[in-house]
């Protein structure tokens, strides 16, 4: 099988598993929260609390579904033509975790923005009143924080020249 092709379906198979992992979790969230008090994980520290995210991160540009629609689908259209372009080789496979990462939360979150209107988030960081997030929201979080930091440190503009050039077959 053509490597790029494996690469893709790579991403597809594990974007799905990862946006399945968050559905299940908020699903858990709606089914053992939803009009619940919080269950407490550490007293004053952390605690799961069932919210509706009806905005984006944080819940700033609340309502604006068709915006979140939009970015979402700029998102997945970046990350196939990412992993389509970028070389086999291991150097790429954080880049290429990273992406799939943050494409996996955008479907999850998209998901539920799509079905119910909102998202569903039940994490807590009660200690330092973070906002209430979700395993998507991780997921993107984590992941942009992680590909920041390899663009800046570890790929060279070289390296990434693959994604804007054309490649001479050998």
């Amino acid at each position: 099988m053509n490597q790029k092709i494996k690469a893709v379906l790579g991403f597809l198979v594990s974007g799905a598993v990862l946006t399945a992992i968050d559905q299940w979790t908020k699903s858990l969230a709606v089914a053992g929260l939803k009009g619940k008090e919080p269950f407490v994980i550490w007293k004053g520290v952390f605690e799961l609390l069932y919210s509706e995210n009806r905005g984006a991160a944080f819940g700033v540009l609340q309502g604006k579904h068709g915006f979140f629609f939009l970015v979402a689908a700029c998102v997945f259209v970046a990350a196939l033509y990412v992993t389509w372009k970028l070389p086999g080789e291991k150097k790429f496979v954080p880049l290429r975790i990273c992406i799939t990462l943050i494409t996996a939360g955008a479907a999850g979150n998209l998901i539920d923005r799509v079905v119910q209107g909102y998202v569903v988030d039940f994490l807590y960081f009660i200690l330092i009143d973070f906002p209430i997030f979700n395993v998507a929201d991780c997921y993107v979080t984590v992941a942009t924080a992680i590909l920041l930091i390899l663009l800046m440190k570890v790929y060279s503009d070289e390296d990434l020249a693959v994604l804007w050039k054309k490649r001479k077959e050998s």
